[in-house]
Parts: C-alpha cells; sequence; structure tokens
C-alpha cells in the first residue's frame, strides 16, 4: 500500500511540474553560402568570392537564447564583443543586424517584436499566424531528446541587382523542423512554434538553427518582460517599410554600378 502512495505521489508531482515548468534553450546558427554569388567570372573574381565566403562564414555564426514558459518566451541574440579585425587590403564586411527582442505568447496566439532598422526602433505586435505543418514519422535525436521531423513550404522573394536592373524572383523553399515532445511546448526560436514539442532544429533555406543547450527549470526564475519600446506597426506595416528600405539601397548599388566601381552580388534568403 505504501508502494502504490509513494508512487501516487510522484506522479501528481510530475503533473504539477509539466504545468509550471520553465527553461532556458541555446540555440547556433549556420548558414550555407550555395546562393552567394559575385557577379563575373575569372581569377579576380574567385579570388573574391572565397574572401567574401570565410567572412560571411564567420559573421552567420550566431548564437541566441530562448527562455521560454508554457505559455510565453524571449528569442534574442547573445551578445558577444566582437573581435579586433586587422587591416587586409581587399574587402571587408560587417553585417549589422538589428539586436531584435522577440516575444511570443502562445497561448493569446501574438508576438512582439522589439527592433531596430537604421537607428530607427519598432515595435511590431501582431497575431502568430498558424503554418501547414505536415507531421513525418522520422525521428532523430538531439542530445538527449527524442525529436521528430516536421515540414512546410513556404515562399520568399529574392531582389538581385544585374546590369543596373533591380529583379525581383518569388521562390519556394522546404522548411524542416525537429521537435521534442519530451518538452511538451508549442515553441520554437526566432518565429517557428506550432508544433507538439519544443522544436530544436530548423532548417529554412540556407539558414539552419540547432539547440545546443536547455537548462529546464533553472535556479533563478525567468522573468519575461513584453518589450514596449519603438515605433508600433504590424507586420504587414513593417513589411512595406523594409521593401521601401530595400529598395532605396538597391537604386544606391544600381548608381555605384553604373560609375563602373566594383559590384558584389548578394543572392539569399
Amino acid at each position: 500500500m505504501k508502494k502504490v502512495l509513494f508512487i501516487a505521489v510522484l506522479l501528481l508531482s510530475g503533473v504539477i511540474l509539466a504545468q509550471d515548468f520553465q527553461g532556458i534553450a541555446t540555440y547556433k546558427s549556420h548558414r550555407k553560402l550555395d546562393d552567394f554569388k559575385v557577379d563575373g567570372d575569372g581569377p579576380q573574381n574567385d579570388a573574391l568570392q572565397k574572401q567574401i565566403e570565410e567572412q560571411l562564414k564567420k559573421q552567420f555564426q550566431r548564437e541566441y537564447t530562448l527562455k521560454f514558459t508554457k505559455e510565453a518566451s524571449m528569442y534574442q541574440q547573445v551578445e558577444k564583443l566582437s573581435a579586433p579585425q586587422p587591416q587586409t587590403s581587399g574587402i571587408n564586411i560587417t553585417i549589422d543586424e538589428s539586436s531584435n527582442l522577440l516575444f511570443k505568447n502562445i497561448k493569446e496566439k501574438r508576438y512582439s517584436n522589439q527592433t531596430d532598422i537604421m537607428g530607427k526602433q519598432f515595435l511590431i505586435k501582431d497575431e502568430l499566424q498558424p503554418r501547414d505543418w505536415v507531421l513525418g514519422k522520422e525521428k532523430k535525436f538531439i542530445g538527449e531528446y527524442e525529436c521528430y521531423k516536421a515540414t512546410y513550404e513556404d515562399e520568399y522573394t529574392m531582389q538581385t541587382v544585374n546590369d543596373g536592373e533591380i529583379t525581383e524572383v518569388k521562390k519556394k523553399r522546404l522548411v524542416t523542423a525537429w521537435y521534442t515532445p519530451q518538452i511538451p511546448i508549442s515553441n520554437g526560436p526566432a518565429e517557428y512554434e506550432g508544433l507538439p514539442g519544443l522544436i530544436l532544429e530548423i532548417n529554412d533555406g540556407q539558414l539552419t538553427l540547432i539547440c545546443s543547450k536547455i537548462v529546464i527549470n533553472p535556479k533563478e526564475a525567468i522573468d519575461l518582460k513584453e518589450p514596449t519600446k519603438g515605433k508600433v506597426v504590424t507586420e504587414e506595416k513593417f513589411s512595406e517599410i523594409m521593401e521601401k528600405k530595400n529598395k532605396e539601397m538597391m537604386e544606391r548599388m544600381r548608381g555605384r554600378n553604373r560609375d563602373g566601381e566594383q559590384r558584389v552580388m548578394i543572392i539569399g534568403n
């Protein structure tokens, strides 16, 4: 009788923990460079291509944390001091990625994304958009967690400058996620969520995000504060602002190309 009672207490404790747990997941990003091309042929462009790829590879290796409860989360990049860059006779590439704070309220199906664009701060507030995830039977382990595969098809717009002309091409890509039901929250890194378990890996076109560490119920309680700074806009309005900014940048690039300056075309998602 005592053994039965002891087991019942353990099961009850497990349910309580499952209802009230929180955690921190660390993700690392990698990006393939297959679609990053220097416009033109020849040994000089081949050397430039190699130099760009080496610098981009370092720039795209970043680390993020996802602090989560069952109902909400905060996702942001881990800030690190940049190592001094030696002076070279070639080009130096620095990707100025805005310091986003992405807050998601899974229970209320909404999010707030605080972001900086060219020195101006915005607060994007909108509803979480459901994705048509297709759940697969394929599974693998990421660390100690058993994960299952899920996919959906996405569409994106690619802009390029060629001979001084701006072109836009719409392309489709398959997004693949690996989630674990062992952590029963419908959440994940960046904008990804909506699966029956925490997403530990995302392959989205050229970008990969993979979880390298998870701490469940850390010693210090997690306090998720929704960001409040910046001009409040919807996702649709922010997309319009970004499209306008991108066109302005493309126009400036087109002007430089007409002046005969060396041209580097970066194609990617």
